[in-house]
């Protein structure tokens, strides 16, 4: 009976590809190192900008108990607002709202403040089934603040005049903060049948000396995301603010904790809700942002209403004395697709990893998976998407197994060569590299297909989680592709597992312990080996790992990686047992011998070297 020995470029692949596996779930940080900058010193750094003018702040308690049929009441109106406190004493000095809609999109605008205070997307539901919002109930401030008179303000303490029309097919809501009958500030939005990108922009009219332009001007936003998904740790893990600055440079706030950046130059944000996305655009880049963004989830069981908390501090330059901002809001999901679409560079907002990782993503996973999942469910895209990939991959697949099988022809000849120089490692290690160069084998290649395979496991690892195709779609006893499976629930939490318990991991790691035993073709011995590692806990270690963290991913992920294991499983029993013969590989190897192989340059100066060092060893053991 052949006497099955341990294959050490299994064991370098699996540890390669588990560092992988733990750099990738712990070190989510960003593609680019950046310095860190405290949200004190954006503090700091946003004071600075600030006048230093002393002004005379008005709070919404002052302006709300003003009643415009009293004329002191009004009188005092005009002292704490000046000119604007024309908008004061206007019939919409309310807190009524204005709703504008298309066929996918609802938002509701405030007389007060003239903003956003409800965003519903019509045609996606939370997990619990309920409508998705993306702004409702107060998470969402958005405050122009400016000098005007001697007066700091903020428009969300001031009442609008709401104005709805039609532009076309467009749905076009027209909010304006009076100071008179002709001058006043202006938002306008305007909303496009079908999309969930609408147009808006920021001017002022008639306002030239009233509003006092040399005094910095803020566009103040802040947002908390609220929950949608099942795991609301799961979903804030793909949570984050992203932003394009200095003409396509891309950066993100850390997801965790509190974090805080100053940048110059800002074309567009992303309050980005793992699937869903609220978005600022400018056509005109921002002078300066002050972004900050605070986690909210430090307790999965106590925190579970809002994920993170971002705000963009905005300074708008005015032009010629006046506000002219043209800009788009975005309210809606953080897909691809979409984005792509608008070519302004929001496929930069998804986490679909960087360089070749993200290039794989986006030229051949993306658009393949698009395709499949056009005529076919999502599960099965899943499966067909896998099948495909492996297939493409069976070649690199099989040049590790052709490496493998020279490598197993060659033991017998390599055990030779030890014997004959038992004691001498460095003559060892010569013989047994001028006997693999012959035979065209040696461990280098038997491990760098394993390492070719790398990219497109870590691009798929980082498209599952982000793919809005799987959201809410089922497949078998999973409800949701984009989350966990659940076919049990348990009465207490396992740290780092969870409350519950999912089958595909459980699958997914039967699959890599059984690939696993396979491919080291291991009869475990009782005794190791002297320096040898303990290769039973190595074997289990990866299965062990895809058990525990990835109970709670998302499960598409988790049954790629079952359907992965078993056609390579399939590939490689194919591979050994109907493509792959020893006895003709032994007698071509033999046939390769005889005929003299050219070492190239490395070949021969590692060859060189080893004689030296064999000569200088051979020279000291005489001077003893």
């Amino acid at each position: 009976m052949e006497e099955k020995k341990f294959d050490k470029n299994s064991l370098i692949g699996f540890l390669i590809i588990g560092a992988i596996l733990i750099w990738m779930l712990y070190m989510n940080k960003d593609e680019q190192a950046k310095d860190e900058v405290t949200t004190e010193q954006v503090a700091n750094e946003t004071t600075n900008l600030q006048d230093s003018t002393t002004t005379k702040q008005v709070t919404p308690t002052e302006i709300n108990t003003a009643a415009a049929t009293d004329s002191l009441a009004v009188e005092g109106l005009k002292n704490r607002l000046g000119s604007f406190a024309y908008s004061g004493t206007l019939p919409s000095a309310t807190d009524a709202v204005t709703t504008v809609e298309n066929d996918v999109l609802i938002l509701k605008v405030s007389n007060k403040g003239g903003y956003v205070v409800e965003a519903m997307l019509k045609e996606h539901t939370t997990f619990t089934g309920e409508q998705v919002y993306l702004i409702k109930d107060g998470n969402n401030d958005f405050n122009l603040q400016f000098t005007a008179e001697n007066r700091l303000l903020n428009t969300r303490d001031l009442y609008f005049e709401p104005s709805l029309t039609k532009s076309g097919e467009n749905n076009v809501l027209t909010m304006r903060l009076k100071s008179g009958t002709d001058s006043f500030i202006e938002y306008r939005y305007a909303l496009i049948p079908g999309e969930y990108m609408l147009d808006f922009s920021i001017k002022s009219q008639g306002l030239e000396g009233i509003m006092d332009t040399s005094s910095p001007i803020y566009l103040d936003w802040n947002l908390k995301g609220y929950r949608h998904a099942k795991s609301i740790s799961y979903e804030n893990r793909y949570s984050r603010l992203t932003y394009e600055h200095d003409d396509e440079d891309f950066s993100k706030l850390d997801p965790t904790g509190e974090d805080a950046e100053v940048e110059k130059d800002v074309n567009w944000m992303n309050f980005r809700q793992h699937f869903f996305s609220s978005m600022l655009l400018t056509d005109t880049p921002f002078k300066e942002v002050a972004f900050s963004s605070l986690d909210y989830v430090i307790d999965e069981e106590v925190d579970t209403v809002f994920t993170k908390k971002y705000g963009a501090k905005i300074l708008l330059e005015p032009k010629g004395g006046s506000l002219a901002e043209n800009m788009n809001m975005y309210y809606g999901p953080t897909d691809y697709q979409i984005f792509n679409d608008y070519d302004r560079n929001l496929d930069e907002a998804l986490p679909l990893g960087w360089g070749i990782f993200g290039m794989i993503n986006k030229y051949v996973v993306i658009p393949l998976f698009g395709f499949l999942s056009g005529f076919l469910p999502a599960g099965i895209a899943i499966i067909m998407l896998t099948v495909l990939i492996k297939l493409a991959l069976s070649p690199v697949q099989y040049k590790q197994y052709l490496s493998q099988a020279k490598m197993k022809v060659l033991k017998p000849e390599i055990d030779e060569i030890k014997k004959k120089h038992e004691g001498n490692s460095m003559k060892i290690q010569q013989e047994t590299m001028k006997l693999q160069n012959v035979a065209g084998a040696s461990p280098l290649k038997g491990c760098l297909p394993a390492i070719l395979q790398i990219p497109v496991f870590y691009a798929l690892f980082t498209f599952f989680p982000t793919a809005f195709d799987l959201r809410q779609k089922s497949f078998l006893w999973a409800e949701d592709l984009s989350s966990y499976d659940t076919i049990a629930e348990l009465p207490f939490t396992i740290p780092f597992y969870g409350d519950h318990v999912s089958l595909f991991p459980i699958l997914a790691s039967i699959a890599i312990g059984a690939y696993m035993i396979m491919s080291t073709g291991q009869s475990m011995q009782a005794q190791q080996q002297p320096g040898m590692p303990n290769m039973k806990f190595l074997m289990y270690l990866s299965p062990l790992f895809m058990l525990v963290f990835f109970n709670n991913y998302a499960s598409g992920l988790s049954l790629y990686y079952l359907t992965s294991n078993l056609i390579t499983i399939g590939i490689m029993l194919v591979i050994k047992n109907y493509i792959i013969d020893e006895d003709k590989i032994h007698a071509q190897i033999q046939v390769k011998k005889k005929t003299p192989k050219k070492q190239n340059r490395f070949q021969k100066k590692m060859s060189d070297m080893m004689e030296q060092a064999e000569e200088q060893k051979k020279t000291q053991k005489k001077k003893k």
